[in-house]
């Protein structure tokens, strides 16, 4: 290696020379001012009494910190509350049915005596599981014609969307029917003394 390498490197880290004076590269804080976040933290290490390699380390754990995952926007909107719940069930309910069904089966294949009672039960929660795999459909299709944008002469949802536009009108001209009395009322107010 040539002196010019180790030069070069001396100058990039800062090293001292053989002097004692030390060369600095092209990022010396000094120079640069304040002003960065590595001198900053840099001068407050030296304040506190912090050795120079941890604070090194800190700053340098700060500019490259990347956050672990990065939120993206929703595919779809998120379903509706009523519906989100019905569904929840529905997949409980399926889950628990494959299990006493697969339980029910193992019993049957081992000639256990729980086989019986197991196959009657997963009948039972078959049925059940259909019931819960219906009332999300259902759900849905009810609150879609309350409160979806269902664009259909017959859809309820345009007609209570109606009636709110209306109350609300009335209660704006009820509060301006308030303010103009309260205005007139207090300007020519006579004094019954």
């Amino acid at each position: 290696m040539g002196s010019d390498t180790l030069m070069g490197t001396a100058e990039r880290r800062g090293a001292p020379r053989a002097g004692g004076a030390q060369v600095t590269g092209h990022r010396d804080t000094e120079a640069i001012g304040h002003d960065t976040p590595a001198a900053e933290a840099g001068t407050r290490a030296r304040e506190v009494g912090v050795p120079a390699s941890e604070a090194g380390r800190g700053i340098r754990e700060q500019q490259y910190y990347r956050p672990l995952w990065v939120e993206e926007p929703a595919r779809r909107r998120r379903l509706p509350d009523p519906v989100r719940t019905s569904a929840v069930r529905a997949v409980l309910l399926i889950a628990v049915t494959l299990i006493q069904a697969m339980v029910a089966f193992l019993c049957t294949m081992a000639g256990s005596w729980l086989a019986f009672p197991m196959v009657i039960s997963s009948v039972v929660s078959t049925i059940v599981a259909t019931w819960g795999a219906l009332d999300v459909w259902v759900t849905r299709q009810v609150w879609n014609q309350r409160n979806g944008v269902v664009s259909m002469p017959s859809s309820t949802a345009r007609a209570l969307r109606r009636e709110r536009r209306r109350a609300r009108r009335q209660a704006r001209a009820a509060e301006r029917a308030q303010e103009r009395i309260r205005r007139r009322g207090g300007a020519g107010q006579l004094s019954h003394s």
